[in-house]
């Protein structure tokens, strides 16, 4: 074997040899400042996610540590940064908490388990080349999904910002008549400390943007805390702190191989996989589209799955690709996926000297910081240009978000995936069917779709563009019938084939069925541009012995002139005043 193509083999095996080489003094110093401003990011960002999945806080920065450097080494983006969610850790709480209590070690135990789950359909789903799925998966359900999430993370959260006791697993609308009802019981201690940590996150981001705002907002919110306390003591302000983090690296863990917990959580780990993926895989291309770089599908999962199967054994819960700190990788000047790495290490680093001070830090305050988090990630801009434009995706978005708010949230996932299907097979299966006609106005008489122009009496050009499979067989013959009943003097067609792609033996049984059928009634069937893919398929399947392989056509002029002194009944052309086609016109 020759180095080269030992080196692409290993390659397939080893990705991060495709971009090793790409590393050098110059890319080592970006990456180092950008993956330091990653790990900084993601200290707040972690401890509110896990806030949001129902786990003790650090399992949030665990999640950021080994899961994101495994990503890095195993996945094609050279930006892509993986770690801790909104949607993953919605996904995680809704499912899990009526399964065991939040924070809980069973709770604990079974978002291990389902994140060995995940990892491992990610895993498999990638070395079977199944990446391009997520191209099935509509934007607006993920867009619908987290605007719904949005509301979700705010409701569960409005407790600890207004210091009202509430019972747990409650609905949003649940919450609000809750809110309404005990509205004077609110602690104003705990929602002053709320509002400042609010406020002052919302002024640092608008004014002093290359702070990172979160870290201002919970130091403010810890120290009007410290302050409150001093003066009128903790038994007055009843103000609870989210405690201290363990200052360690991510201990070792596993996952629980129980059939009976694993059958349990199959689904929820179906759900959480395709939101996942469709997650990373879109901001790795959005970044790509940027970059210039190219994004392998196959090998984004494989990595996202090896990144969550080692996180199930090093205490990170379901990982996947972020957009905040992927954006802010590229912006911060990554060149490579030492950046995540860096951003891994640096994480750990950061834990091991800042976890303690995390006993100053008011429930509020992460309140507060989960209430700016569900703000930012509805997407208001893009839901604007949906509702503009499409209907169809307008109602895919709707449905997902009224289905995250009131149903489980691993079924509105399904039920946005399936809505997205069923529009994307009901556009494939009608394709558009545009009668044609030869234009002298155009260079070449080119063929138009005029309705104003005349058609010739004896012959239908008809232009198909579109597959022609099984699905839209019933579409393109209910068309081509309505052409017929329409004007059933044209008893032959001209099947203008340049736009056909693809041919499944359904299609090809519909043109030899329409052959059979023109043929009966005194007429033929041509075809005129078909593509060589197109073509083979009807040779292999014998279809042509029928159509009649000299009604085939590639050159357009050979297919009129042809037709015009074969086929065309000539006493009916004597008396035509249309004359539409070179052959016809009186000499």
């Amino acid at each position: 074997m020759t180095p080269l193509k030992r080196n692409s083999a290993l390659s397939k095996i080893f990705p991060f040899l495709k971009w090793a080489h790409k590393v050098n003094s110059h890319t080592l110093k970006d990456d180092i400042i950008a993956g330091l401003t990653g790990a900084i990011v993601v200290l707040p960002q972690g401890v509110a996610f896990a806030a949001i999945a129902g786990m003790p806080p650090e399992y949030g920065l665990y999640a950021g540590m080994v899961p994101a450097i495994i990503a890095a080494l195993f996945g094609s983006s050279w930006h892509l940064v993986s770690g801790p969610t909104t949607a993953a850790s919605i996904v995680l709480f809704s499912a899990l908490s009526e399964m065991a209590q939040p924070g809980s070690m069973d709770y604990v135990r079974l978002a291990l388990t389902l994140t060995f789950m995940v990892g491992v359909i990610q895993l498999v789903m990638g070395l079977v080349k199944l990446g391009a799925l997520v191209n099935f998966i509509s934007h607006s359900v993920v867009i619908g999904f987290t605007a719904g999430a949005a509301v979700l993370i705010a409701s569960n959260q409005v407790k600890n910002f207004f210091g009202i006791e509430m019972e747990r697993g409650l609905h949003f609308y649940e919450v609000i008549g809750q809110l309404i009802s005990n509205f004077s019981h609110i602690n104003i201690y705990i929602t002053a400390i709320a509002t400042t940590t609010l406020v002052v996150g919302l002024l640092a981001k608008r004014f002093a943007k290359k702070v990172p705002y979160m870290i201002v907002a919970m130091l403010a919110g810890s120290l009007l805390s410290i302050v409150l306390d001093m003066f009128f003591g903790n038994a007055v302000t009843n103000i609870d702190t989210v405690g201290a983090i363990p200052a360690s690296l991510p201990p070792l863990s596993s996952p629980d191989f129980d059939f009976q917990t694993i059958k349990d959580l199959v689904p929820i780990a179906f759900a959480a996989t395709l939101f996942a993926l469709t997650e990373a895989v879109s901001i790795a291309r959005s970044i790509a589209a940027k970059s210039g770089q190219h994004i392998d599908g196959n090998q984004e999962f494989v990595g996202q799955g090896l990144s969550n199967i080692a996180g199930s054994f090093f205490s990170g819960y379901v990982a996947t690709g972020s957009f905040n700190r992927s954006g802010l990788n590229y912006e911060a000047g990554a060149k490579t996926p030492v950046a995540a790495l860096a951003a891994g290490g640096f994480l750990i680093a950061i834990v091991l000297l800042v976890a303690p001070y995390a006993s100053y830090l008011p429930n509020a305050t992460m309140a507060a910081i989960l209430f700016m988090v569900a703000w930012g990630i509805i997407d208001f801009e893009h839901i604007k240009k949906i509702f503009k434009t499409s209907k169809s995706e307008t109602s895919i978005l709707v449905t997902t978000f009224f289905a995250t708010l009131f149903l489980a949230l691993d079924f509105a996932i399904f039920l946005g995936v399936m809505l997205s299907l069923v529009m994307y097979l009901n556009r494939t299966s009608k394709p558009k069917i545009f009668v044609r006609v030869p234009d002298e106005r155009l260079p070449n008489r080119k063929f138009n779709t005029d309705s104003a122009l005349p058609e010739c009496p004896q012959l239908k050009l008809v232009r198909i563009d579109g597959s022609l499979f099984f699905g839209a067989v019933n579409h393109v013959q209910d068309t081509l019938l309505r052409f017929e009943d329409e004007k059933p003097e044209q008893k032959n067609l001209l099947l203008l084939a340049q736009g056909i792609n693809f041919v499944d033996s359904a299609g090809a049984e519909l043109i030899e069925k329409k052959a059979k059928h023109h043929k009966a009634i005194g007429g033929k069937l041509f075809i005129y541009g078909a593509k060589e893919a197109v073509s083979e398929q009807l040779r292999r399947g014998g279809y042509i012995d029928v159509i009649g392989s000299g009604n085939i056509f590639s050159s357009k002029t050979e297919a009129l002139s042809v037709i015009y002194n074969q086929h065309l009944d000539k006493d009916i052309c004597a008396t035509c005043d249309k004359r539409i086609f070179n052959e016809c016109k009186v000499k």
